[in-house]
């Protein structure tokens, strides 16, 4: 009898709603979707996400997601973790406890990729987390992570500067990159970017290395609102193809090719991607949008 090799283990660490789709509540499917087994460990537990006004539920405290950890450790979990993916952390602190145990599972097996998603906020919203977190993110996270995943507004907090230009974002997103000390992303992805020299009926889609660079443009959808969890969609797609070893241009043109058909798929006004309904778009989207090496 044979046997399939074990999906890539993914531990995802960030916040979680009862009811609809951010977080990890937006994370699982897309990744259990595309062969990849997500062990996730939540943040806060909500009943439902800040979209629709008032919610319950409460933020857990560093010490409870270290126990949950220290559960899966001793099950031989985390010894067999191929990624960690972090979104919303809720408190500083738990992003203490993430670098802990990304440190120690990469003593054990250095190929760990470690993706960052960080959430601070978005255009029109501002900051929304609370205070501590953008301050963890820059000093600390941004040294730790082999992926961010950054939209326009937050890839601004984490540089202390505006951008007029795909060439100053360029300039600036290498900046982050992995330095000779090995602190910093090797790749940075920066979502919903809007610059004055890119067409305003267009959402970009940018991806730096250090030798190259690729951009995916949409046309722009004119949803009001915007459904919540995109990020983190995109986020768990774009990790799940990059565990598969696709290269980085193929990666980033599906992920943006799913969050297009799933955005494209929203009802208007509502507040949540379709997942389910939509979840053949995770795997074969109906429309494909190419990677463009940018000069």
């Amino acid at each position: 009898m044979s046997h399939e090799a074990a999906p890539p283990l993914v531990l995802s660490i960030q916040s979680h709603v009862a009811y609809g789709h951010v977080g990890n509540a937006a994370a699982v499917l897309p990744m259990q979707l595309l062969g990849v087994q997500p062990l996730p460990v939540h943040t806060v537990q909500f009943s439902n996400h800040t979209g629709y006004g008032e919610f319950k539920g409460q933020v857990f405290s560093a010490a409870h997601v270290r126990d949950v950890l220290d559960g899966l450790r001793a099950r031989g979990v985390l010894a067999r973790v191929d990624a960690v993916l972090s979104g919303y952390l809720g408190d500083a602190g738990i992003g203490e406890v993430i670098l802990e145990a990304v440190a120690e599972l990469r003593a054990a097996r250095p190929r760990l990729r470690y993706l960052c998603d960080p959430v601070m906020g978005d255009i029109g919203r501002g900051i929304f987390v609370r205070p501590g977190i953008p301050e963890f993110l820059r000093r600390r996270a941004l040294a730790a992570a082999d992926v961010i995943t950054p939209n326009h507004y937050e890839f601004e907090l984490l540089c202390g500067a505006g951008f007029a230009s795909v060439d100053e974002v360029l300039a600036a997103a290498r900046g982050l990159l992995r330095d000779a000390d090995g602190a910093g992303p090797t790749l940075v992805v920066i979502t919903s970017l809007r610059t004055p020299d890119l067409p305003g009926d267009r959402l970009t889609t940018l991806a730096v290395t250090r030798d190259a660079a690729w951009r995916v443009e949409t046309p722009l959808l004119a949803l009001d609102p915007l459904p919540n969890g995109m990020g983190d969609v995109f986020s768990a797609v774009l990790l799940a193809r990059l565990l598969r070893d696709e290269p980085v241009p193929d990666a980033l043109a599906h992920t943006v090719s799913v969050l297009f058909g799933l955005i494209a798929r929203t009802a208007p006004g509502e507040r949540d991607l379709p997942l389910v309904t939509a979840r053949e778009e995770i795997v074969v989207p109906a429309r494909g949008f190419a990677a463009v090496a940018v000069d």
